[in-house]
Parts: C-alpha cells; structure tokens; sequence
C-alpha cells in the first residue's frame, strides 16, 4: 500500500493533501505559508516523513487549451529542487485546471465564510487534485 501527497503550488501558499493508505481517498493536511524556498522545502519534507511518503502528485497549471505557460515552469522548477533535496521522492504531475474553481464551489457551498475559505482554499485545491489522480488509477 502506498501512500501519496499532493502539491497546490502558488506564489504565497503551498496546499497539501494526503490520501489513506488504501489510495482511495484525499484528505487536506495544510496550507504551507510561504517565506524561503529552503523553509517550503524543509516543511514538504516534514510532512513526507510524518505522512511515510515518497510518492508526491503535483497540480500542474496549465492554461484552459492545455498548452503549458509559465505557471506551469515555476511549478517543475520548484518540483526539480524537491527531488535534488530529497532524491528518493517520486513526482507525478497532474493537471490541475479548475481545481481551485472547484474546491471555492465546495466552500461556498458549504456555507464556509470568505474569511476561512482564503485559509483553506490551497489545502481543498490540493485534495481535488489528489483525488483525481487517485480515482484515475483505479
């Protein structure tokens, strides 16, 4: 059994998720503030070892005609200083389009107030896109 995490990399924040052991279902861990590259990078590794994982999905941002632009640079870059950091971690990019529109639905929904949606919304970001990688595998 194997368990993954995934990345909602943005410019402030970095949301994380877990799934269960089973690879069935993605739960949000935290939203990472970001300060240093160094102190991100230390907290993903924080959080791979609390959640036993080597195994990471990142939500890869690509435009809405799925070319590729520059978001989509800043996130493999960021992702190729992970894994000279920490060698052994397998990444997995995964398309990410619309995964925040559709985790600011949830909340709305939800009725979770503006305030504590800005708080959570990288962290939902992150279980929508390791949900569906996790549900593509099955």
């Amino acid at each position: 059994m194997k368990r993954y995490m995934s990345l909602d990399i943005g410019d402030r924040t970095i949301g994380i998720a877990v799934s269960d052991l089973l690879g069935l279902t993605a739960q949000g861990v935290e939203t990472i503030r970001r300060r240093k590259e160094e102190d991100d990078l230390k907290r993903l590794g924080e959080l791979m070892e609390q959640y036993e994982t080597k195994s990471l999905v990142s939500g890869l941002p690509k435009n809405m005609d799925g070319s590729e632009g520059e978001r989509c640079n800043i996130v493999k870059d960021f992702m190729a200083k992970v894994q000279e950091v920490y060698p052994e971690v397998e990444v997995t990019f995964w398309d990410e389009r619309l995964s925040t529109v559709a985790a600011s639905r949830s909340l709305i929904e939800a009725d979770v107030s503006r305030k504590k949606r800005k708080k959570v919304i990288d962290k939902m970001a992150a279980v929508f896109i390791l949900q569906g990688y996790l549900d593509s595998l099955r």
